[in-house]
Parts: structure tokens; sequence; C-alpha cells
């Protein structure tokens, strides 16, 4: 009897926290997004200043430009990895986090176990096809001469590197699921450390240039997985032993989650790559300043990718009590909060423009971009903010096939045109300058779109909307819903 007590509790524990109604339904949902966004972002921050780690070590050598061009290269093909890593990670979160929340510990288990391989197995082909596709990929970019002989020697070190940062992000994945917020985050926070420890000593202390960027670049990486794992294995015992039944029969409720998940996180890679390649044919210059950008605005926008996560939640459980209201207030409270982060950043790198300059000893065109983002384009950002919250607000109510359409409009639509007229116009600098402008559409149309779907989905309760017209049933269906019926019977 007393061991069937004991293990009462802990169920009867969870299935309270996990009802509608404890944290997020109640209380100000101002607080409820600063705070929670505050403990995700330092997590996020950590790993971004890694990278840009990276880049200020290696623009104090000789061939600086050359350098960092060929660092932006190899980011270009490593963000495309990097997006399958974050689509399985996020097929983790959605199988594990309802077996716990159920209390089947059992399954909980050996989800996460068929998640960590299948995620082995998933990275380890995509490197080992990218690693043989090295000389090619950085063909497509636009890499040349001195420049990509540099992104090539970078990236046969450091994309090996990807499976191990791969099963990392699962690891990081469990563990929000468990809800351990502190090892989630110490996850990238210990990958971010021995980054930026390492950079120094092997660039510098070992004489090893980008080579040793690369090979702390890979070792944080490690360091990753290790934390991730001893949180999973060690602290919370959530790793079953593998069996290969098991491990078949979990591939397609993953694959059902990470594949449009996936589809949706490589979009901005994607037109990440294209940017590069078109910038590049105006020299190692401009791919530089592209690039330094690149890692300026993760680690001065940290909040932003942070908030976009928090945002998720707290729509989730309102949208459980049928607290409508709620869930319009949060998506315009945190679009309140992404522009109050925007219009801080924006201060702080138009004030720092000639700092980020002087310590990236950067000159002529490399400068004049730098100086051109922190002055005139930043404040642009809110327009993405706004469509990385909408994004999690169709992903919570179960349309992620929204956010996979828009992230692609976005890169294409959003990008192609833009870029091309840019730099019609100006050059180098009308290309970051029309990447930033074609995200502005969409990002008030997420927003319109999340407002819509919030006022229709689950509004059984409520009496049937009457249609307003052929585009308003449109929008219906793309928000995925039943074309609303009039009270007369004559909606389609």
């Amino acid at each position: 009897m007393a061991k069937t007590n004991r293990t009462a509790r802990p169920a009867s524990r969870p299935s309270r926290r996990s009802a509608p109604a404890p944290k997020f339904v109640t209380g100000s949902l101002l607080r409820h997004l600063l705070v929670m966004t505050g403990t995700g972002a330092l997590g996020l921050v950590a790993i971004f200043l890694g990278d840009l780690a990276n880049i200020y070590f290696l623009s104090l050598l000789d061939e600086r430009e050359a350098l960092i061009a060929a660092i932006g290269y190899g980011s270009s093909v490593l963000m495309l990895t990097i997006g399958i890593g974050i689509g399985l990670a996020i097929a983790a979160t959605a199988l594990v986090s309802p077996a716990i929340g159920a209390g089947h510990n059992v399954r909980a288990r050996r989800l996460s176990a068929s998640a960590h391989l299948w995620t082995l197995v998933v990275s380890s082909i995509l490197a080992l096809v990218v690693w043989l596709l090295i000389p090619q990929l950085l063909d497509l970019l636009g890499a040349t001469g001195r420049t990509h002989e540099l992104a090539s020697s970078y990236l046969t070190i450091v994309v090996p590197g990807l499976p191990p940062l791969a099963l990392g992000m699962t690891s990081s994945a469990v563990l929000r699921s468990v809800g351990d917020a502190r090892r989630a985050m110490n996850v990238t926070l210990f990958g971010a450390i021995t980054n930026v420890v390492l950079d120094p000593i092997l660039i510098f202390g070992f004489d090893m240039g980008i080579q040793g960027a690369g090979w702390a670049s890979a070792m944080a990486r490690v360091s990753v997985m290790l934390v991730g794992l001893y949180g999973v294995v060690v602290v919370h015992g959530l790793m079953g032993r593998p069996k290969l039944r098991t491990f078949l029969a979990d591939g397609r409720p993953l694959a059902a989650i990470a594949v449009p998940a996936v589809a949706t996180n490589l979009a901005t890679p994607v037109a990440n790559a294209y940017i590069t390649a078109v910038i590049s044919q105006h020299g190692d210059s401009a791919v530089a300043g592209w690039t330094i950008i690149g890692r300026i605005m993760p680690v001065a926008f940290g909040a932003i990718f942070a908030l976009s996560g928090v945002v998720g939640p707290i729509v989730g459980q309102n949208y459980g009590a049928k607290d409508k209201a709620r869930m319009h207030e949060t998506l315009r409270l945190a679009l309140l909060v992404t522009a109050g982060f925007t219009a801080g950043a924006w201060a702080l790198l138009a004030l720092g423009a000639p700092v980020i300059v002087s310590q990236f000893q950067a000159k002529g065109e490399t400068a004049d971009l730098i100086f051109l983002f922190c002055h005139w384009l930043s404040p642009l950002f809110f327009f993405l903010g706004a469509l990385f919250v909408s994004n999690a607000v169709f992903n919570t109510l179960g349309r992620p096939h929204i956010s996979t359409a828009l992230n692609w409009a976005r890169a294409t639509l959003g990008t192609v045109p833009f870029v091309l007229a840019g730099e019609a116009i100006a050059g180098s600098s009308g290309v970051v300058t029309g990447q930033m402008i074609g995200g502005i559409a969409f990002g008030i149309i997420a927003v319109a779109l999340a407002n819509r779907l919030i006022d229709y989905v689950g509004d059984d309760s409520s009496p049937a909307r009457p249609t307003t017209g052929r585009v308003d049933s449109l929008i219906k269906v793309f928000l995925g819903l039943r074309p609303a019926t009039n009270q007369a019977g004559t909606g389609k």
C-alpha cells in the first residue's frame, strides 16, 4: 500500500500542474511574457555571442576580409543543417511533453530514446552528404579563390559536429518538456562558454587561424551534447533502452511533426544563402559586412527570439481555458514587447555602430554596410519579430502550415524581387536594404491572420458567423477552418 500511495502522489501533482488554469490563465500577462522571456534569452544570446566571438577573433588576423567572408559562406551552409536539427527538436518536444504531463513515464522514456536515435541517424546522414558536397555548395554561394579555400577548411571541421549539436538540441527540448528550464538553458550556455574559451587558445595560441575557429565550434558542439545527455539520462532518467521495433514505430509520429517544422525552419537559411550568393558578386568586403550583420542581429534581438518561444505556452493555456480575450491580449502585448525590444536594440546599435566597426577593424564597404544596418535598417526587425510571434500562435493552435507558408513566402516573394531591385539601385547596400524591406508585408499579414485565427478557432459555442465575402472564405480555408454558415444557411 505504501508503494501505491507514493506512486499516486507524483501522478496527481503533474495533473494539477497541466490543468488549463494554473499559471498563465490568471495574473499579469505582461509579467508572464517578460519573466519567461528573460530566462529564455540568456541561453540564446550566449550561443549567439559564441558565434560572434568567432568573427571577432578572426578579424584580428591578417586576411580579415577573406576570413570573415569565409565564415559567412560557411555559416550559410551550416544554417541549413541546423534548421533540420531544430525541426527534430520541436518534434521531440511535441511528443515527449504530453507523455510526461499525462504521467506516462515509460512512454516518455521510450519516445525520448526514439527521438534521440532518429536525430542521430538523420543528422549523421545529412552531415555526411553536406561534407561530401562542401566544394559544390560553396560554388553555388559564389565563394572563389582564397575565400573558397578558407571556407572549405572551416566546414570540413565543423560539419561533422552536426550530429552532436542536433543531439544536444533534442536533449534540450526533452529537458524543457520535463520543465527543467535551467538545465535546458545550460545546454547552450556551456556550449557558448566552450566556444569563447577555446577560440583565442586555438586561433592565437596554437596559430591555427580559421581552422582553430572550426575546432572550437566543433568541441563546443560536443559539450552541448554532453551537457544535454547528462540532464536527460543521469538527472531525469528519461532515456529508455532503445528497441528496433519501437524505434521504427515512433518514426512516423516524429516525422509528422518534424517535416513541417523543418520546412518552416529552412526558409530563413535558404533566403540567407540566396542573399549571400547575390552579395558575393560585390566582393569579400561586402560578404564580410553581411556576415558581421548576420552575427550582430541575433545578439541584438535575442530577446525577441526568446519571446517567440514564450508566446506559445501562454496562448496554449488560455486556449485550453477558452479565454480568447486573453489570447488576443497575449498577442497584443507580445507585439508591444517586440516593439520595445526593437527600439532598445536600435538605440544601442545606433550608438554603438562606431565601436562595432572599430572592434572588427571594418573598412570601406564592410563598414558602410554595418553603419547602414545599425542606423537605419535595424528597426525593421520588428516585422520579422511579429512574424515569429505569429508563428508561435499558428503552431500552438494546430496550424503549422500557416507558419510554413508565410516563412517560405517571405523567403521567396519577400526576398528575391526586393533584393534584385535593391541591388540594381544601390549595389550591396541595396541587397541588405531590400531583404529587410521585403519582410514588412509578411509581418503585417501574419499578425492579421493570427488575430483572425484566434477569433475563429474553437468557436463552436459561439453563434455562427455570417460569411463576409469570398476573400473571408478563402482566409478561413487557409487557416484550416470550415467555412462559416450564416443563420440563413447560405454560407458555403
